[in-house]
């Protein structure tokens, strides 16, 4: 064909094609790297005068070459591929698209019959879309078995998208030599000249095909379906008419997969959206296991089933089409046993779970949603039997026996229809179903059953936390007793009376009293900066200088405990070994957000006694250094250099966030505690108003109002008895409990909204979102503390 005398092999590509053709072959070698996209060359010229299409790919160190006569197509089906991709570009629907591609290929290519086939689950195929001929008979909707197409030719089509058959009739030509200088045969797996099984060449003729090409449709990178293409005479397509056809036959599996995901994503939304609604009712409930069971109408809307049903807690609620309620634990402990705490499905539960008594009959298709990682709590949507008549091209059962080839398969020559009915199947669960499942799943364990899956790591951590506490309680005695002696040791004027010095050490055993006090109150969390006023109060004053600046950050209950240890510590090695043992010595903190949103905060030791490292790790040291990374995943570090300990602590941002309640929203440069806050109102003339259902909260308040020189205040403890009372006098200024037992004080605020009166919020609860974004008044955190209460209300008073 080449025009080429004598043995071709052994002899330089140049003396076969000739220079100019062998540099041009090199080249385009070069710009080719996937042997699944060889490099082409059309119309190249040999020295005999004749030109061919040439196509080349590298694969396992070979070189593979492929010749074939030059086209001179003269309906440019490059041109063509570009206009059919036009055509289906913009279609919506996935049947559209299906239907259409047939039809397309069909006229691009002119084949006697072009189909879409696509692969079911269990490795048939059936035909879903198809345009022929009209005198041959039809094969759309008739299903093939696995067996037509093995898992091995599978593979195949995924290497090389494309395999054209010119004669199912042609004479198989051997590579020389028949094997390589390794010993191994010629690898030609993405060679598109080369011939297919003669298995699958003798099924083509016993359907009476002649010719055949295929197209796979590849999708999320697996083998969805072929683009199958019957010709019942010899037909040869050139070298641009396949890749016109690879060339759309890879936009039509993208533009399948991306309707595909489309649909997948809107039909998520719809389930996300009816997961929203959940979630703001469950937010506000407080009976979940209630709730779930109440909502069960609104599961069964999110996927198509014929009944919904809960086994929860060995509680059995189920609505539609659902199995009898004795067979539901049976059901549950043998879902348990397979599903492995992530989410089970079938369409043919008689065969999926042999053991079950569940008669197909009321139930044959399962989807069962583990609400924990034991086995013990699903969620289940039920589907019903479908009977289905299958209509088969031949027997999909028929065994086959050794042919001409040998112990491989011979390919079956009977293609008559054959009819099966399908019992004991639902219809199958899809991809779709599947996604929105997890979905469901996710929500429901992550925010509403999620302490379930916390339980087994949190009985782990208790143990070591129990350790950490019993050595902590003794270690912290021992510093607290250590404190008290140097208070009480600490040389005395001798000017001074017995009296004032009795009276400063209570003050200071008080001070430290209190910054005990603030763990144990602050169950919920609380101020950094009150966290370290209380702790660093009892060593200020005798010339000690202790600054600190910072924002107003509130930390969680979990950051709170561990930097109130930190601190407590980091407090007594000053006031034992640092700046704080001394009267002139200097501690400077500060702290802030960090380029990403952690709270950072620096710890400089000056003027106390020359700094060393410490000889060994006692507790104390331990605590400092691991109790942030292992608690809070965050960072501690401490430097000994010789004029002071200095040290930086990060608290990481899921565990800060910045106040917006008391005070001031800029940074707050404390100077002591309960140092007044900037406010040149006279708050003693004002008439207040505190909603509070607790009677000694309340009065607490009350104290702490009076103490500030507030003394006309109304008090109420429900939202009836406000509002009565608001009819015969309006206050200055209200503070209001969000939380009053059987409701919440919003009547209240709308009414002083009304009458344009300020007010504060007060609430225990860390999470603000009960409180309606419209109300933009200031948030104080309960239990009640008089600094940020009296800022709270001058703030909103300056407003």
């Amino acid at each position: 064909m080449l025009g080429v005398e004598g043995d071709i092999n052994g002899r330089r590509l140049e003396d076969v094609v000739g220079g100019e053709a062998a540099h041009s072959l090199r080249n385009a070698l070069a710009t080719s790297d996937d042997p699944a996209r060889p490099a082409l060359r059309h119309a190249l010229r040999l020295p005999s005068g004749k030109a061919f299409d040439i196509s080349l790919h590298r694969f396992d160190s070979k070189v593979i070459i492929e010749f074939e006569p030059a086209s001179n197509d003269a309906d440019q089906p490059l041109e063509v591929a570009r206009m059919l991709i036009s055509r289906i570009r913009n279609m919506k629907s996935i049947d559209r698209l299906i239907e259409n591609a047939a039809r397309l290929m069909f006229a691009m290519l002119g084949y006697d019959r072009v189909m879409v086939y696509r692969f079911e689950e269990e490795g048939s195929g059936k035909v879903v879309s198809e345009y022929k001929r009209r005198d041959l008979e039809s094969f759309k909707g008739q299903y093939f078995p696995a067996a037509d197409i093995p898992k091995q030719a599978r593979i195949l089509y995924i290497k090389n998208t494309i395999r054209v058959i010119s004669n199912a009739d042609n004479e198989r030509v051997a590579i020389v030599p028949e094997l390589g200088e390794n010993g191994l045969p010629l690898d030609m797996s993405f060679a598109h000249l080369r011939s297919v099984s003669p298995i699958h060449c003798e099924y083509l003729r016993n359907m009476g095909v002649s010719a055949s090409m295929s197209v796979s449709i590849i999708v999320d990178g697996e083998l969805w379906g072929l683009m199958a293409c019957h010709h019942y005479s010899p037909k040869t397509l050139s070298m641009p008419q396949r890749v016109a056809a690879e060339t759309f036959g890879e936009f039509f599996s993208l533009h399948l997969s991306a309707l595909k995901q489309k649909q997948l994503v809107e039909t998520a939304n719809l389930a996300r959206r009816s997961l929203d609604r959940f979630l703001q009712i469950a937010s506000n409930h407080n009976d979940i296991s209630g709730l779930l069971r109440s909502s069960l109408d609104d599961f069964g809307g999110m996927l198509p089933c014929d009944g919904v049903g809960l086994w929860l807690d060995g509680i059995w609620t189920g609505q539609g089409l659902v199995p009898q309620e004795h067979l539901v634990a049976e059901l549950a402990e043998l879902v348990g046993g397979v599903a492995g705490g992530r989410i089970w499905s079938t369409a043919e539960l008689s065969r999926s779970l042999p053991l079950s008594m569940i008669s197909p009959d009321d139930v044959s298709g399962v989807l069962a949603i583990s609400l924990s990682q034991r086995p013990r709590d699903y969620l289940f949507f039920f589907r019903k039997e479908v009977v289905q008549t299958l209509d088969w091209a031949g027997n999909p059962d028929k065994q086959y026996t050794s042919g001409p080839h040998g112990e491989r398969l011979t390919p079956r020559s009977s293609f008559a229809i054959w009819k099966e009915q399908v019992r004991l199947k639902a219809q199958p669960w899809t991809d779709t179903d599947l996604e929105i499942a997890d979905a469901i799943r996710a929500v429901l364990v992550e925010t509403v059953l999620h302490h379930n899956e916390l339980l087994a790591d949190e009985r782990g951590k208790a143990d070591v936390r129990q350790r950490m506490l019993n050595e902590e309680l003794n270690h912290r005695v021992k510093n607290i007793l250590s404190v008290i002696k140097a208070l009480v040791g600490h040389p005395v004027d001798d000017s001074r009376p017995l009296s004032d010095y009795v009276g400063s050490l209570k003050g200071r055993i008080q001070a430290l009293a209190y910054a005990h006090d603030q763990v144990v109150r602050s169950g919920d969390g609380g101020h950094l900066a009150d966290l370290l006023e209380a702790e660093l109060q009892p060593y200020k004053g005798s010339g000690r200088i202790v600054t600190m600046s910072g924002p107003r950050f509130w930390l969680d209950s979990r950051a709170f405990s561990v930097m109130a240890l930190v601190l407590h510590e980091m407090s007594t090695n000053a006031a034992k070994y640092g700046s704080l043992s001394v009267s002139d010595g200097r501690l400077d903190i500060e702290w802030g957000r960090s380029a990403d949103g952690d709270c950072e905060l620096t710890w400089k030791e000056t003027g106390g006694p020359v700094t060393k490292a410490p000889s060994r790790s006692g507790f104390g040291s331990v605590l400092i250094s691991r109790s942030m990374p292992f608690e809070l995943d965050g960072r501690a570090s401490v430097d000994y250099p010789p004029e002071g300990v200095n040290a930086v602590f990060v608290i990481p941002s899921k565990h800060v966030h910045a106040d917006d309640d008391a005070a001031s929203e800029d940074d707050l440069h404390l100077d002591g505690l309960g140092g007044r806050m900037a406010s040149e109102r006279s708050l003693g003339n004002l008439e207040f108003l505190l909603v509070e259902d607790q009677m000694l909260i309340a009065a607490d308040v009350e104290a702490m109002l009076a103490d500030n020189g507030i003394d006309k205040v109304t008090t109420s403890p429900s939202v009836s008895d406000a509002l009565r009372r608001l009819k015969d006098f309006t206050p200055d200024v209200a503070i209001l409990d969000v939380n009053l037992g059987s409701g919440t004080s919003l009547p209240i605020a709308e009414e002083l909204l009304r009458r344009h009166v300020p007010f504060v919020f007060a609430t225990g609860y860390s999470d603000r979102s009960i409180i309606p974004a419209t109300f933009s008044a200031p948030v104080v955190r309960k239990p009640y503390e008089a600094t940020a209460l009296i800022a709270a209300v001058s703030k909103v008073l300056e407003r």
